[in-house]
């Protein structure tokens, strides 16, 4: 890491002040979550429903991503995160409507079902929290 970063220097600093703080925490909780769900399901019930495990799979890695470059900070993170954060965002708006519109082709739940009902719609409001803060904070460095 170089001084400037550490510094904050606009566009360069870290992610992880204020409500970053927040989102990391959370995003992290997340991410342990959803890996440990699809670890599990996926070595246990996988043929029960592959679809629902294979995108709780996905929203893991997209946590843990999301996660990484939240911490890792800088411009080139911080535009990482923010595609990240509306990839995620459209991934819950399709999941969940799709669980509710042919609820047949999820024998299980993913963590995105029902645009996150299962997590107390964690899935929805954070992608949204995250894209507020990505873009407050890079006009705050500038």
């Amino acid at each position: 890491m170089t001084t400037t970063e550490t510094e904050g220097a606009p566009g360069t600093g870290r992610l992880v002040k204020g409500p970053g703080l927040l989102l990391v925490w959370l995003y992290g909780v997340m991410s342990v979550g959803a890996v440990s769900r699809s670890i599990y399901q996926i070595a246990t019930e996988f043929d029960r429903a592959p679809l629902a495990y294979g995108l709780s799979a996905v929203a893991a890695v997209v946590y843990a991503f999301i996660t990484y470059t939240l911490v890792r900070g800088g411009e080139t993170a911080r535009r990482a995160a923010l595609v990240c954060c509306a990839a995620e965002l459209a991934g819950v708006l399709i999941v969940g409507t799709w669980t509710l519109v042919e609820p047949s082709a999820f024998p299980d739940a993913t963590v995105w079902s029902d645009y996150g009902s299962g997590y107390v719609f964690i899935p929805v409001l954070l992608p949204l929290t995250g894209i507020w803060w990505l873009r407050k904070s890079r006009t705050l460095a500038a």
